[in-house]
């Protein structure tokens, strides 16, 4: 991509390291400022404004200055040294300068902007002169390529300097207005959160920025596992390499360096957890899991708490010994894995031996570590057949789906080294098929037939399986009878026509099937199985007494339904469910659902299915469910030092006792578990903290393995130095797992949950305020830390997420996205929280290409989710990881939609509402659009990405974009400006030890936000 350091503050910077806690930064000379092109798609003066005058740098007004709490105008370009200085307000407007360089920061004001709509807040009052900025930050230069702030040191502009020049020496009060704090070690963000001052919302922390920044570093660096302590945000690309301690693609401590004892986390207000994701993809340049077999003796492992051997183990007695580094136990090292020590300790053979030096490591075991015989992974497709099915295209759209996951298409170029079609499922893998509606019929796919043959079983009060082989083949071998029979089904159902499903003895008969290998159902579903023994009945009429969902229907009471997810895992089989729901219509998702959650698999909802638009969605989510990397008959453990134990643990498994094992029937590579600690004792901080996951599966290719990640965090006495090392990802992956896990298991309601995340919030921000800030700030200040100073607008995404939300919100969608946050690591839940919006109406040239010197495609700069940054006449992309959307202002250029569709699409009504891909043009902005969406479809997790148009007073989806722009007042929930300040008067109230925690005696939810009121209530 382009320099990095055109993407600085200002044009200006050097290459920073945006993890390194303790870096320091020099002035560099200015970067060559280009001229600005004319938009193409220019509709005269109301589509795109002109370009500025010269000297109007801001809109609105100037952002607040550096050192100071009050904005004062900033000086002219030209003004003298004098004049700078007092308009920097650093000390008292004297040129007095402060030597404490570390303690510089930024200070901004947080109010509703005065004279703007709340709903769109950061509209400009009336009279404002019209800029072209007014969906950018005010501070960037005409030419520079990146839209929002990302001076990677604060994120907030610095003010209007003269030009630097290299022949005058900048006084330090210049420098570090130029290039952000010395010291960034510690560094927080300030808003001053009350006082009578105007502030853009430019002035508050920008989750884009904090995404973008990074990744303009790490195209062109590695992320050292063992030498950086703080991992690069969750959604940013970037390959890892693995030093001993585990890669944040597979593993995130909230904290990497740990309170020694419970008082010392206490006053943080955030968790100690670890979010495990242990068979996440590798990107391509990361070095692949190494496989190691120890033969019949299996991996050393520690005698006392049976840990698996890792680089943190230390060998003593010239390597006749090991010391475990979790229970710090003495064990005699097995005589086959004896080798010499150097006089250092460490193993002559250690550089040859994977399982010392990496991280990440995958062991083969023997026998005594298997349940059963481990096979190749059993497929067995469920395709429901019923009435709703056939009419609503998803039978055929489900077929179709199937078939592109098995096959690569006719003439498709994937080919192995043999030049053989490319396998899309490992050797040994096999796969049957099902279909159902009143009955339940088998096919017999053996290859020796001519066409399947089709068994019907009408017995549902004690459903079997008819045939004893026939049932399970290899996929290649009978892909002509496969093809022809996938082809055939939509037919053949097409006159039958039941109505009803039974599904639950179709997933018993299915079990059955399973049973002896254990494996993977996919079952397809469009209406609520009310047919047959333990059928499910309409529980959600959409009506609720007192405005709150029914507990109840967020979980089953069924008791088949539960015993058979109990069944599937003690067989070590998982489902994954297709439902599309009928006009919108209930689907019981919390029973259906709770299948698939308990055995550790997903539940993909089409809440209104539509066959031409979401064809492409389900086809490519089917093909994703197949192909990505999958075990099966899983059992995981989490072991931690001593001083630590483990709390809970929050994700989709069955434990049937605290402190046993995770039983999981699958489990694939979007699938996240969090796990939380507390303390037994107090920690030395001498040494480190270890933690190490072990997860015992079978392959998709039939082995039977040990995936083992090791973590290891320092340990300090001080918190506050444990502060610069928190991973704000996996903070608010936690608490949303916790939150999620807290409704379905507690007596909770969904307001208690939404209580229970702000007062979390407040509680971390003031934790840190009251204990760990460096200088006394002024009370109209929030100070937030500088690890963390997106983490208030992720929760509040959280608290807007339809999980949690207040308002009205089917059960079905509810409790699906619940299940979804429990399950998902935080690349995705990082995407889900805050959208990725793009402009596409105003790209460079050279965006949406490979850079010439680096290689990697540029991808423009994202812009904050409010409706404030939308242009009129703008096109923006929209990208939330569950669904992308292409949202078209009104007054969209005739020219930019025909570059964009075609010939003949002049016009947002003369565009099929239904497309889901863009066609393949030979215009520029065509490719540059395609290009972007092709990238973003290489960083998501399980769902598939095709875009839905959303035409502005046209297409509903365009309350999905509204939605989506959560940095406005929408979902029930403020906006992020007025949610700082509703944090801010929490934290003051805990300051002045007035605020009242939930759970206080008389404590209700008035009397909580009594104080807590932003002026507009």
């Amino acid at each position: 991509m382009a320099d990095y350091s055109t993407y600085h503050a200002l044009g200006q910077g050097e290459q920073l390291d945006p993890n390194n806690p303790n870096r320091t930064s020099q002035p560099a000379p200015p970067q060559f400022q280009p001229p600005v092109a004319q938009n193409p798609y220019q509709q005269g003066v109301g589509y795109a404004s002109p370009a500025p005058p010269p000297g109007q740098q801001y809109y609105g007004n100037a952002p607040p200055p550096l050192g100071g709490p009050s904005p004062v105008a900033a000086p002219p370009q030209d003004g003298g040294l004098s004049a700078q200085m007092a308009g920097m307000s650093i000390g008292d407007g004297q040129h007095s300068v402060r030597k404490k360089k570390k303690d510089r920061h930024v200070f901004h004001a947080v109010e509703a902007p005065a004279g703007s709509s709340q709903a769109y807040n950061g509209i400009p009052p009336v009279g404002t002169p019209a800029t072209a900025f007014l969906n950018a930050d005010p501070s960037v230069q005409p030419g520079s390529q990146f839209i929002g702030q990302p001076a990677v040191p604060n994120q907030f502009p610095a003010p209007v300097n003269a030009p630097f020049n290299p022949a005058i020496p900048a006084t330090p009060a210049e420098f570090a207005a130029r290039s952000g704090q010395i010291d960034q070690g510690h560094a927080p963000a300030f808003v001053p959160a009350s006082g009578g001052q105007q502030v853009s919302p430019d002035d508050i922390p920008s989750v884009p920025v904090s995404r973008d920044v990074p990744q303009q570093y790490y195209l062109s660096n590695v992320y050292p596992t063992f030498e950086r302590h703080v991992p690069p945000p969750a959604t940013v690309s970037f390959v890892a390499y693995d030093q001993g301690n585990s890669s944040p693609k597979f593993t995130r401590l909230t904290m990497n360096n740990i309170p020694s004892n419970a008082e010392g986390l206490n006053s943080t207000g955030l968790p100690l957890g670890l979010i495990l994701q242990p068979l996440a993809r590798l990107q391509p340049g990361e070095m692949e899991v190494p496989v190691l077999d120890f033969g019949d003796v299996g991996p050393p492992r520690c005698r006392r708490c049976r840990a698996y051997i890792n680089p943190f183990m230390m060998f003593r007695s010239g390597g006749s010994k090991f010391v475990c580094n979790l229970c710090t136990y003495p064990n005699d090292t097995p005589s086959e894995y004896f080798c010499a020590t150097t006089p250092q300790g460490v193993r002559v053979d250690r550089d040859q031996r994977p399982e010392l030096t990496r991280g990440t490591v995958e062991f083969t075991v023997p026998k005594e570590y298997w349940t059963k015989e481990p096979t190749g992974l059993h497929w067995l497709f469920a395709i429901d057949v019923t009435q709703e099915s056939y009419n609503k295209g998803f039978l055929e759209a489900f077929c179709e789906g199937i078939l592109a996951a098995l096959y690569a298409p006719e003439g498709g170029d994937e080919l192995d080294e043999n030049g053989e079609p490319k396998r899309r499922i490992p050797p040994g893998a096999k796969v049957g098929f099902v279909t159902y509606d009143k009955d339940i019929h088998f096919y017999n796919c053996n290859p020796a037939l001519e066409q399947a043959q089709m068994l019907i079983m009408s017995d549902l009060e004690d459903p079997f399986v008819p045939l004893s082989d026939g049932l399970f083949v290899d996929p290649y071998e009978s892909k002509a009878v496969i093809t022809s029979l996938l082809a055939r089904l939509p037919t053949l159902f097409a006159d039958i026509k039941n109505p009803e499903p039974a599904l639950l003895p179709t997933l018993i008969s299915c079990l059955s099937a399973l049973e002896k290998t254990g494996g993977k159902m996919v079952c397809s579903l469009s209406a609520l199985p009310t047919w047959g023994p333990n059928r499910l009945f309409m529980r959600d009429d959409g009506k609720y007494s007192g405005g709150e969902i029914d507990k109840k229907l967020f979980t089953t009471d069924h008791p088949a339904w539960r015993k058979i997810a109990e069944k599937m895992v003690a067989a070590g089989v998982g489902v994954d469910f297709f439902l599309a729901a009928p006009s919108g219509g209930y689907l019981d998702v919390a029973t259906i659902g709770h299948v698939a959650s308990t055995t550790g698999g997903e539940t993909f909802y089409y809440p209104n299915f539509v066959a031409g638009r979401d064809n492409a969605k389900l086809s490519l989510e089917i093909k994703h469910t197949v192909t990505r990397e999958t075990g099966y008959q899983a059992l995981m453990k989490v072991r931690c030092s001593n001083g630590l134990q483990i709390s809970a643990y929050h994700g989709n498994f069955i434990q049937h006792t605290f402190g046993a094992d995770l039983e999981i029937g699958v489990i694939d590579a979007d699938k996240a578990v969090g796990v939380t600690f507390g303390y037994d004792g107090k920690l030395d901080s001498k040494l480190d903290a270890h933690f190490q996951s072990a997860l015992l599966y079978t392959t998709a290719s039939g082995e039977r393995r040990v995936r083992c990640c090791n973590v290891i965090a320092s340990v300090s006495d001080n918190a506050r130095e444990c502060m610069k090392f928190v991973d704000q990802d996996a903070v608010y992956t936690i608490i949303a797992k916790d939150a999620a896990s807290k409704l379905a298991s507690t007596s909770a309601t969904l307001k208690d949950i939404r209580l229970g995340l702000t007062e979390k919030t407040i509680d971390v921000l003031a934790g840190y305020r009251k204990n760990f800030s460096s200088q006394s700030h002024p009370p109209g200040q929030l100070v937030m830390p500088e690890k963390l100073k997106e983490f208030s607008m992720y929760m509040l995404g959280l608290i807007k997420s339809r999980a949690f939300k207040g308002g009205n919100e089917t059960s079905d969608r509810r409790v699906h996205e619940m299940r979804m946050i429990r399950s998902m690591g935080a690349p995705e839940l990082s995407l889900y929280l805050y959208p990725r919006m793009i402009p596409i109406h105003n790209l460079n040239p050279e965006d949406g290409f490979p850079d010439k010197d680096t290689g990697y495609l540029r991808v423009p700069p994202a812009i904050r989710t409010s409706f404030s940054r939308v242009e009129p006449g703008g096109v923006y992309l929209v990208d939330n990881g569950q669904q992308c959307l292409l949202w078209f202002h009104s007054q969209t250029s005739p020219n930019l939609l025909v570059d964009l569709f075609g010939e003949g699409k002049d016009s947002l009504n003369s565009l099929d509402p239904y497309s889901s891909s863009l066609p393949v043009l030979q215009t520029h902005l065509n490719a540059q659009v395609r290009n972007i969406i092709e990238f973003l479809k290489t960083m998501r997790g399980s769902k598939a990405l095709t875009i839905q148009l959303a035409r502005q007073a046209i297409d509903g989806a365009e309350y999905e974009f509204a939605r989506m722009l959560i940095e406005d007042r929408n979902n029930e929930a403020q906006s992020y400006v007025d949610w700082l300040v509703h944090l801010h008067k929490g934290v003051q109230l805990e300051l002045a030890g007035h605020r009242r925690k939930e759970g206080d005696e008389h404590s209700s939810l008035a009397s909580t936000f009594q104080g807590l009121r932003p002026q507009y209530w």
